[in-house]
């Protein structure tokens, strides 16, 4: 009786560690990687002749938005991931988390994204999260940070905020987040100073976790946004990891090598600083971002009222502040809108010439209408930055995305191609078209250095007694075919994906399996 459900012979096999690949085979028992080396005379119930395909670690996709857009419930298979190679996916992102949710103002930031009103949300804290998850089969491994805004929600403010927070993130890192995520775009951090947000941090650098932040400003301002991080970095001790960045806008294009100088001077202190990037020069965000800082401060019902006609001085402060950014709105794109179905897919100019208004108040509108919901995609990241830091040694590749099942197929709703291939694309346009890395490079990039930065002990690297998360793709075929216009297409290449050792993807097909863990930082 053979010792192995399946073994992959002949494949050039990648590490995980950044070494070069060996051409040798790989005995799966179970949900583990039981045998590496010659097994070309052992049987299995399963045989996949890997010659002339790369075979990798299952990729770990660190900042994911399936959890905040619901679609861990909704779309359990997360084939637009699976398809691309993802194995784990890391939510909890951008000071956003399902838990703990103390209090309806802690669900309502989830709002943003999802029709709450629809969810039976039956947990508090992260534990029971996490265990309300272990009863959902998903055909992904899921894990979770715990946000810092979510948090903030769950506390009444007074004298007693800080500890309370601090001991709100001790349990939830103690239950099972892999760390902390900031959003300091959101309002929620005029309630902290500088001294209360290092106090905070130092909790996860004593629980040896990350803390994972969205910047402030990705714009004009983000020297001085990442220089308070630095900061903030310098005093708690913690490790630090910068989600998707990137440097948004011509007019801030020339300060994206010196962040990155910044953030290596400050390695070069002791501090350990990490960050990771999409591989899209076009990025998938919500119209409203577009907003001045002053703005987004508002309450949700005054800021509606603003965007009326009751809020006519507002309204054009709003819309001389957008002239004065000069934002190109033949290169933004709508992708969603729900209570305007007719925009999808059309650019802010085409519905400018269709309606006979200026850009600025098709924004406000569509907006207005939307209950602010409205998402674009917009070109607005150099080419060139996206190069400089893919070849950073300290950035990984994530998609920043949401999963999807392919049968999300409503004409109103364009997801971001980076659901369905930001990482076939990385490997495509940074190593076989452009020659930015070798191979092992990027494939590092995507499995063991984000396992090491998230504290995943068993997944990331391919060594017997690791789980089976493992991919195999052919380098000759492997692309992206998710465009803006038509988004819904699984990546080319991919040819299995293993998710403890259970096949998702066999001989380029999907097979609907559903074997994926809730893992938990140990």
């Amino acid at each position: 009786m053979s010792h192995y459900t399946t073994i992959i012979k002949n494949g050039l096999v990648f590490d995980g560690k950044g070494n070069k690949p060996v051409k040798t085979d790989i005995g799966i028992a179970d949900d583990e990687i039981k045998k590496i080396g010659d097994l070309q005379s052992e049987a299995a119930q399963n045989i996949v002749d890997a010659e002339g395909k790369c075979v990798t670690p299952g990729f770990i996709d660190m900042t994911s938005h399936s959890d905040t857009h619901w679609t861990i419930f909704s779309s359990p298979k997360q084939e637009s991931l699976v398809s691309q190679g993802i194995t784990t996916i890391i939510g909890g992102n951008c000071g956003s988390s399902l838990a703990p949710f103390l209090g309806e103002s802690s669900v309502k930031e989830i709002r943003r994204w999802t029709d709450t009103s629809k969810t039976n949300i039956n947990w508090q804290t992260m534990e029971e999260f996490l265990a309300e998850m272990d009863k959902h089969r998903l055909g992904i491994n899921f894990g979770t940070l715990v946000g810092l805004n979510t948090i903030r929600r769950s506390i009444i403010a007074d004298k007693q905020k800080i500890g309370k927070i601090k001991i709100l993130l001790e349990s939830s890192l103690k239950q099972g987040a892999f760390g902390l995520s900031t959003s300091f775009s959101l309002n929620d951090f005029d309630f902290f100073e500088e001294e209360d947000l290092a106090d905070i941090f130092k909790m996860s650098q004593m629980n040896n976790s990350v803390v994972k932040h969205h910047l402030e400003d990705e714009g004009q301002n983000i020297l001085p946004a990442v220089s308070k991080l630095i900061n903030i970095a310098r005093i708690s001790g913690a490790r630090t990891h910068l989600s998707h960045f990137k440097a948004i806008g011509k007019s801030s294009w020339n300060y994206f090598s010196k962040a990155l100088e910044m953030a290596e001077n400050a390695r070069k202190e002791g501090l350990n600083i990490t960050y990771d990037f999409f591989p899209y020069t076009k990025t998938g965000s919500s119209l409203f971002t577009l907003l001045p800082a002053w703005f987004k401060k508002y309450s949700r019902k005054d800021i509606m009222v603003i965007l009326s006609e009751m809020g006519e001085k507002r309204r054009m402060e709003l819309k001389n502040y957008l002239k004065k950014i000069t934002l190109h709105y033949d290169k933004i794109i709508v992708a969603s809108a729900a209570s305007s179905l007719d925009a999808g897919g059309k650019t802010i100019k085409q519905i400018a010439d269709e309606t006979s208004r200026d850009g600025e108040e098709v924004i406000l509108n569509l907006l207005e209408v939307n209950d602010l919901r409205v998402s674009i995609f917009n070109e607005v990241i150099a080419e060139f930055n996206l190069e400089i830091m893919a070849k950073d040694a300290f950035s990984v590749v994530s998609s920043d995305g949401v999963g999807y099942d392919f049968s999300h197929k409503k004409t109103n709703d364009l997801p971001h191609p980076r659901s369905f291939g930001a990482f076939p694309r990385a490997i495509k346009q940074l190593v076989i078209v452009k020659g930015l890395m070798p191979m092992e490079t990027i494939i590092t990039k995507m499995t063991g250095i984000p396992a090491l930065i998230l504290g995943i002990k068993n997944r990331g690297v391919i060594e017997e007694g690791k789980k089976a998360d493992l991919v195999v793709f052919d380098p000759e075929k492997i692309s992206d075919t998710s465009t803006y216009e038509n988004p819904i297409n699984p990546s080319a290449g991919i040819e299995y994906v293993f998710v403890n050792g259970q096949a998702v993807v066999k001989a380029n097909k999907l097979t609907g399996l559903l074997p994926g863990e809730i893992l938990r930082k140990k």
